[in-house]
């Protein structure tokens, strides 16, 4: 896929991003190279995922995988790739990357500027 062009659109969630590729490579070749291991591993390695395989597919379509950082806190994420036939005889990727939800509830309860009360201990 390295003569692929991609023109990329993202959009920031509160619990993660989608993007958007619109790529030249036709949708069947686009497919093989995010569901099939020997070739996603050239781009999302093995050791990034919390389980080498994946969630739940829908062949040629859509494809989940369970990724899990490699440092503390090991936060772990649902990354969801759909691939579709675009107007120009390529491939849409979309790519929504989120967070799980009790990961998120936790991160969110955790962060610097939460806004809750400031609490000041005496010396």
């Amino acid at each position: 896929m390295n003569e692929v062009k991609a023109k990329v659109q993202a959009k920031q969630q509160q619990s993660g991003f989608e993007q958007t590729y619109e790529l030249d490579a036709p949708p069947e070749k686009v497919w093989r190279a995010i569901s099939i291991a020997e070739f996603r591993e050239k781009w999302l390695p093995k050791e990034a995922l919390a389980d080498p395989q994946s969630l739940s597919e829908t062949p040629g379509k859509e494809i989940r995988y369970r990724l899990r950082d490699d440092a503390p806190p090991y936060l772990e994420s649902t990354v969801i790739f759909t691939v579709a036939p675009n107007a120009s005889g390529g491939t849409s990727l979309r790519i929504v990357h989120k967070l799980t939800g009790a990961t998120f509830e936790r991160l969110s309860r955790s962060v610097a500027n939460s806004n809750s009360r400031t609490m000041m201990l005496a010396a």
